[in-house]
């Protein structure tokens, strides 16, 4: 018998416990999801630099090996997940792939209405975007139905790295597999905003390349930390938010993708550009109807109430419910 504070396997691993239709988690639990949130997170940017190798991280061949070894790393994560479950005693309906938001139910509005949410968001940037680009509208339409733009696109290693990789592997690992472990422990909203200081800190491995290839000066490059660490942490939330809302891996694949391709908003050009007037108003516009429209378009009744990690809450929360 442990004493008290003292943790203890035993204890973690006694069968998961319902209270009045409500999920109980074991005692512990939350050194084990942290721990095993960390060592996963450790695997992911561990996976990167096990190529020894002098050339830059955008080399088609540092591309092509990375994408071996976090492919790798991705395709094992739900392990984690399954060794979690198997350690701790929880047990729950719906299956290991539900929990990681791997599903057909809802998968439909999935796919749509998330995307949609963050190209509201976007508007600003894509006003920008649209006034500056040289093509017509008519042009862009062409182009995106041209085969060989998509054969250009997918033989281009850093282009399938920041649209289709990376994307697709990070919220695998960082959300789908750390959250379902993380809400047990924490609830729905504690872990939305626990969860991107993983995917935060995973991103710190770009200063070791930034100062191994002198890429700027040492302050320079630690404010290019921090503020990428802000900007992934926030990022990681929204799309942890959507995950817990909509049940679903492929609407933050989806949104990560685009957000990869838009970049983060170049507001100082906004104020210098000639329609600045017109721009800055599609960037307040945007962010209002972004508001507006975040909890509807995540309402959970639109996946299939309950979506699955909500069912690892011990206690209701407004996250979970239309």
């Amino acid at each position: 018998m442990a004493e008290e504070g003292e943790f203890s396997p035993n204890i973690v691993r006694e069968e998961t416990e319902y209270s009045n239709g409500g999920f109980v988690p074991p005692e512990g639990i939350c050194w084990v999801s942290v721990l095993s949130c960390l060592l996963l997170a450790c695997s992911y940017v561990g996976s990167l630099y096990v190529w020894r190798s002098d050339l830059p991280r955008d080399h088609p061949t540092v591309i092509k090996r990375r994408f071996t070894s976090v492919l790798i790393v991705s395709g094992l994560s739900p392990l984690f997940v399954w060794a979690w479950r198997e350690f701790t005693g929880v047990r729950t309906g719906p299956s290991l792939l539900a929990l990681m938001g791997i599903r057909f139910e809802g998968l439909i509005p999935a796919i749509i209405l998330p995307l949609l949410l963050t190209v509201v968001l976007f508007l600003g940037p894509l006003m920008q975007l649209a006034m500056d680009c040289p093509w017509s509208f008519m042009d862009g339409i062409k182009v995106a139905f041209d085969p060989w733009f998509w054969v250009l696109c997918v033989t281009d290693m850093r282009w399938l790295r920041n649209q289709v990789v990376a994307p697709l592997t990070e919220e695998l690992v960082f959300r789908a597999c750390m959250l379902p472990m993380l809400v047990p422990c924490a609830g729905p909203s504690i872990a939305i905003f626990t969860c991107p200081l993983f995917f935060g800190v995973a991103h710190f491995h770009h200063v070791i390349e930034l100062l191994r290839f002198r890429q700027g000066t040492l302050s320079g490059i630690f404010l290019s930390a921090v503020f990428q660490f802000s900007y992934t942490a926030v990022f990681g939330a929204y799309t942890a938010f959507i995950f817990i809302r909509t049940g679903h891996l492929m609407g933050p694949v989806l949104c990560h993708s685009f957000c990869n391709y838009m970049g983060f908003p170049a507001i100082s050009t906004a104020l210098e550009h000639p329609h600045r007037l017109t721009i800055l108003s599609s960037y307040l516009l945007g962010v209002l109807l972004f508001l507006l429209f975040l909890f509807p378009f995540t309402d959970p009744h639109y996946y299939m109430l309950p979506t699955p990690v909500c069912t690892l809450a011990s206690s209701p929360s407004s996250l979970c419910i239309s």
